[in-house]
């Protein structure tokens, strides 16, 4: 699988964000299997911007990313958006094939709540409803399952989607100047570690628009653990060829999986 993680970075409007995007596609070699976009990459990670720049099932802005999709021959991961269901606010990862068809919907089940050393407190459930549903892609290279950012944290839904046979985790993310240095590394080289598979983590980049302060870093780390490729906290696209192989080798000769016990 050759996967490309567009670390962009995210203006004020929609509509800024789907055009900047697709010039990033221009951009792109034309041997991409799938596009991983970032946590909110068509607004400000803010509450107060999700209801403005939403997206409904099959409005303009959803027809204008499955497009993107459609025109690029691509599988689309698109990153997450805030999308809009009757009176409801999800944080939404949509999913396209290369003919641009919906494959899958994941919606953030964790929703990140945080007070930070200065006090200042952030709750996402203050606008945004919680998913309920795990969810996993197959593609003719390997399935995929989907976290989104704060999901990454919680160890059962890795164990879940490993379960499920995904050979990759995808988690759009958007951490920040405080969580990134803390957690950003350890917590996917864990998630990693603990369930024999590849993670992949696309961020918005550090200059995104707004107060939030974006950490960056995208990266993808292997079955071992190890950081395979990363970037910085500047808007840069990262392209990897996956070897899902190495997983069964991973795993064979550090059998964590196979030893593991149902409590």
């Amino acid at each position: 699988m050759k996967l490309a993680l567009v670390q962009s970075a995210v203006r004020e409007q929609a509509k800024e964000n789907l055009h900047h995007i697709k010039h990033i596609f221009e951009l792109l070699p034309q041997d991409i299997d799938v596009v991983v976009l970032p946590e909110m990459f068509i607004t400000p990670y803010e509450n107060r911007y999700f209801m403005q720049n939403s997206v409904t099932v099959n409005d303009d802005r959803f027809k204008f990313i499955a497009d993107l999709a459609k025109d690029n021959g691509v599988y689309l991961i698109a990153g997450s958006v805030p999308e809009k269901e009757n009176d409801d606010l999800y944080n939404t990862t949509f999913v396209f094939d290369p003919k641009g068809n919906l494959i899958a919907r994941y919606r953030k089940i964790h929703r990140f709540s945080i007070t930070y050393p200065s006090g200042e407190t952030y709750d996402e459930a203050d606008v945004i409803s919680a998913g309920e549903d795990i969810v996993t892609i197959d593609t003719p290279f390997g399935k995929i399952g989907l976290m989104i950012c704060f999901d990454v944290r919680y160890p059962y839904l890795a164990s879940k989607l490993q379960e499920a046979g995904s050979d990759i985790i995808v988690v759009p993310a958007a951490f920040n100047q405080f969580t990134g240095p803390l957690h950003w590394d350890v917590t996917f080289r864990a998630r990693a570690i603990d369930n024999q598979l590849f993670m992949a983590a696309c961020s918005p980049a550090k200059e995104s628009f707004g107060d939030y302060d974006v950490y960056g870093h995208s990266l993808i780390v292997n079955p071992l653990g190890q950081i395979i490729e990363r970037l910085d906290d500047y808007e840069d696209v990262l392209i990897v060829d996956l070897d899902f192989a190495t997983i069964n080798e991973t795993r064979e000769k550090l059998p964590i999986i196979k030893n593991k016990i149902t409590v």
